[in-house]
């Protein structure tokens, strides 16, 4: 939102401002690294807001020193009988540093014992601050150290959100594809149970003449018939040749040919079963 672009414009002038003429380290522009460079900035703000104060208020203090500093250079000259204006250029520098390291030191005169304590406590002073900007080195290292693993870490992440993006649209699309197998596969069975009901009932209403029990009790059937036929015709076999009477051959062929005419109906009739 508005914040988001207000804390993005900030981090960018900082930088530019902290780098100089060089060029601003390529970054990931997230939420996060924005946020940690934001929190720096307003500390280095912060930090460099104390330090202008602190830069105004020894200017100031300069200037009182230098005020006082001639005062006491005055005071001195005054004291030694000496004009100012009649010491030699080396007196008069002398003279002048003498009384800036005095002013600088805070001594009460420019005795040795005076010195020499001052020396020591800014001795330990200058220790202090070196101690001191070491530890904000070292804090400033770790802080880029662990600004450096977040961006990596963020980069690693990243790549495995777009991994998982990838892997779940390839399983998205096993799953579609089984969807639709599934769907085939249940139509399908679908379509052979209404084919299997539609048989059950066909078979339901099937002639009992036409099932495999019945045509083999026809074919039996067939079988029988034609060994009664074989009697019949060894009978008509010793007629065959003989002249008989005409009347009664004519009776006999008669019933024989009626009777064989039968038993080929019946044959016939069978035969159409089968």
């Amino acid at each position: 939102g508005d914040q988001q672009e207000t804390r993005t414009a900030k981090v960018n002038s900082w930088l530019s401002s902290v780098f100089g003429d060089q060029p601003v380290p390529h970054f990931e522009v997230t939420s996060r690294t924005v946020e940690l460079l934001h929190q720096l900035a307003q500390l280095s703000e912060a930090r460099c807001g104390d330090t202008a104060l602190l830069v105004e208020d020894l200017k100031q203090k300069a200037s009182e020193y230098e005020a006082d500093g001639a005062h006491l250079r005055d005071v001195l000259l005054q004291g030694a009988g000496l004009s100012y204006t009649g010491l030699s250029k080396p007196a008069s520098d002398y003279l002048s540093a003498l009384v800036d390291t005095a002013m600088v030191l805070g001594v009460r005169d420019t005795s040795l014992s005076s010195f020499m304590p001052a020396v020591n406590n800014l001795t330990n002073d200058l220790l202090e601050a070196e101690k001191s900007h070491r530890r904000l080195e070292r804090e400033l290292r770790a802080l880029r150290k662990r600004l450096g693993a977040t961006l990596m870490l963020r980069n690693t992440l990243q790549e495995d959100v777009n991994k998982t993006v990838k892997s779940q649209a390839v399983e998205s699309a096993k799953a579609e594809e089984r969807l639709l197998n599934m769907d085939f596969v249940t139509a399908k069975a679908k379509e052979l149970g209404k084919r299997r009901e539609r048989a059950q009932l066909v078979s339901r209403n099937m002639d009992p003449s036409v099932t495999h029990q019945a045509i083999v009790q026809l074919s039996e059937d067939v079988a029988a018939l034609k060994q009664e036929i074989i009697p019949s015709k060894k009978k008509l076999e010793p007629y065959m040749d003989l002249s008989p009477n005409p009347s009664l051959a004519q009776v006999k062929i008669e019933e024989a040919k009626r009777e064989l005419a039968a038993l080929d109906s019946q044959l016939e009739l069978n035969m159409d079963f089968k």
